[in-house]
């Protein structure tokens, strides 16, 4: 009997383990999808940008319907007009992007390209004024911003057919790298535990059987004294 309680309390984190590997495992499948899309992306990177200017215009819409019920819901409220303004503007920017997609993402490259120009600008004056630990590291990553900003605004309107579905398409690469990373990581981690587990649990096992042996002979030498 207590050999028998003994093994259930061994496998059951055995069967908790076993549910976690799997888990992981399909975390991992995920980020196996997330890569193959993110490559595929990249190899059509127009494609890619037009995909993620419908997503997101068909976020914003959604977004602005759910602002907009919140807001009737909450009427009484003091912020009601505000939040009815927020959602039409929400409705108004999903309903111009899926109207016009390319233009949109004419208008989202140029906003991404002035945001690297400045953001390096800001980077590099920033790294020469201080001079700080990380002033090469600081140094480089202002001079890449700006870079990249010149270079979209160079080819632009042009870039727009891609820069939007590159950066969609590296986003979905790398989080699905991560996630590959975390679900290997995890199921190896979970399989040493296991291994760990399983030769104390068997050794607990093998001496409660040979413990109730000895306490079966026991009884039966006093049973026949």
């Amino acid at each position: 009997m207590d050999a028998d309680r003994t093994e259930g309390r061994r496998r059951e984190p055995q069967r908790e383990n076993k549910q976690l590997s799997r888990s992981f495992g399909l975390l991992a499948a995920l980020g196996v999808i997330l890569v193959l899309a993110g490559l595929v992306g990249l190899v059509y990177a127009g494609v890619a940008t037009l995909t993620s200017m419908f997503l997101f215009g068909w976020l914003l819409l959604i977004g602005g319907l759910v602002g907009l019920l919140q807001a009737v819901q909450s009427r009484k409220s003091n912020y009601f007009w505000l939040a009815v303004i927020v959602a039409a503007v929400n409705l108004a920017a999903g309903f111009v992007i899926l109207r016009r997609p390319e233009a949109s993402a004419e208008a989202l490259t140029m906003f991404a390209a002035l945001l690297f120009l400045t953001g390096g600008l800001f980077r590099l004056a920033g790294a020469l004024v201080v001079r700080g630990a990380n002033f090469g590291l600081s140094l480089v990553q202002g001079a890449f911003g700006v870079l990249l900003g010149i270079l979209i605004l160079s080819s632009w309107p042009g870039s727009s057919r891609y820069v939007i579905g590159a950066f969609f398409s590296l986003a979905l690469l790398f989080d699905g790298l991560s996630l590959i990373a975390v679900g290997v990581g995890a199921r190896r981690i979970l399989g040493l535990v296991s291994d760990d587990a399983a030769e104390p649990g068997s050794g607990a096992a093998d001496r409660a059987a040979v413990a109730a042996e000895k306490r079966r002979a026991e009884d039966q030498e006093q049973s026949n004294n």
